[in-house]
């Protein structure tokens, strides 16, 4: 029996072959968001010919309940696991990988949240993330940054603060309501503050100029003289599984790209009416050594799939563990959920960045004319395999393979760079 491209569209997960969801509710979950999805791929080949902020569909995200998905159900959110999560941004992935890298700061925000022992920033925040407003990076800073603290700092201001600094790698603030800034206080204490994107003296600018991943809007934010109220200043860095976290949302969208390079060459090649002279049939839908190299593509991306979801349960095993009261415990599941996702990493990028390359050798030369776009795959993977620190992952594995060493907490203040690691 065969299945057109249209019925395809509108099959289940297991139907169309990517298998089961990560939980009895995910279709009926991810059925609110798929209309979504649709509409944000239908403009990504567009956005990118022409450079295009996706400044609407961020805005359909928030409005759909998307960025609220971590947000417990009391606070107007979905209350969604980390599985469910990393399987949506897949999906998400799918549409357009600009979108997830988008939100990352915001996604991992959320969990700073959840994971907070502060119940007043709880609520606070929780309050109004489920109202669907969310919150940019802005950690990473070059030039003269040091590791040992930042050189955005907070100065005391009578009864306040005055924040002054520069960031770059802000992903995402350009579309965020809030931006969370890591400083270093005027006692030396790296600490956070999180501050209106509209506040007098915040300018973040449009200058991310990245050969992929480009809509990404993940260039500098300047903040000069910025007004900070005492309870914009929170102590807690970053949640323990963090690392982790942050890594793996880039292993899904690399597995979303690897989905959607293999649907639009497939596509391509069931309408392709030239084939080469010495092909193996008259059409390239019938040429097995063509329907090779597709079959390939959708190899990739669903192990790669797979593999994300897999350690996305080594993830939720550490969240969980934060609520157990046994420090000894959360610190394990910490360090294993680390191992399971530096072990994915460099297979699920070596897994893209080779299809991104070969899907080529389906199409031959009109697979490199610019209205296709196909060459923004390889361009985005290459960008967000660089963006993680691959060429440690291995290293740390084989340590733990071999002498039992477990991951070593990866970032200090001054490098906890919350958007290109």
């Amino acid at each position: 029996m065969k299945i057109s491209m249209l019925e395809r569209s509108v099959m289940s997960h297991i139907e169309s072959g990517w298998g089961a969801g990560p939980s009895s509710r995910y279709e009926q979950l991810a059925e609110r968001f798929r209309p979504v999805f649709k509409n944000i791929r239908a403009g990504a080949i567009e956005r990118e010919l022409q450079r295009q902020l996706p400044l609407e569909q961020i805005a359909w995200l928030k409005q759909s309940g998307f960025t609220a998905l971590r947000v417990p159900e009391s606070h107007g959110g979905l209350g969604a696991t980390l599985p469910e999560l990393f399987a949506l941004l897949i999906e998400l992935g799918e549409a357009d990988s600009n979108l997830v890298q988008s939100i990352r700061g915001h996604l991992g925000f959320v969990e700073n949240v959840l994971n907070s022992g502060s119940s007043a920033f709880r609520d606070k925040w929780l309050t109004r993330l489920g109202r669907g407003e969310i919150v940019g990076p802005a950690w990473s800073e070059t030039g003269d940054a040091r590791q040992s603290e930042f050189s955005t700092r907070i100065a005391r201001s009578g009864e306040s603060w005055r924040l002054n600094g520069r960031k770059f790698y802000t992903t995402g603030s350009l579309y965020s309501d809030w931006i969370d800034i890591g400083i270093t206080d005027e006692n030396g204490k790296g600490v956070s503050v999180t501050v209106s994107r509209t506040a007098e003296g915040v300018k973040v600018l449009d200058d991310w100029n990245g050969f992929g991943q480009t809509l990404t809007a993940s260039g500098t934010a300047i903040f000069a003289n910025v007004a900070i109220a005492a309870d914009d200043i929170n102590e807690e860095i970053h949640f323990r599984y963090s690392p982790a976290f942050y890594q793996l949302i880039h292993l899904a969208t690399l597995a979303g790209i690897g989905r959607a390079q293999s649907g639009e060459v497939a596509q391509q090649v069931a309408s392709r009416t030239r084939t080469y002279s010495n092909g193996n049939a008259p059409r390239a839908a019938q040429d097995a050594q063509i329907l090779q190299v597709v079959g390939r593509l959708r190899g990739a991306a669903y192990s790669s799939g797979a593999i994300v979801l897999h350690a996305a349960s080594a993830v939720q095993r550490a969240y969980d563990a934060h609520f157990s009261g046994d420090q000894e415990v959360e610190n394990h599941a910490v360090a294993i959920a680390e191992l399971e996702v530096s072990q994915s990493l460099n297979v699920v990028s070596d897994l893209l960045l080779n299809a991104s390359s070969t899907l080529f050798d389906a199409l031959g030369a009109s697979a490199t004319l610019k209205p296709l776009a196909l060459d923004r795959f390889w361009r985005n993977v290459r960008t967000l395999s660089s963006h993680n620190p691959r060429i440690y992952k291995d290293r740390i594995v084989g340590d733990f393979a071999v002498n039992g060493t477990l991951p070593p907490e990866q970032w200090r203040i001054g490098v906890a760079d919350k958007s290109s690691v």
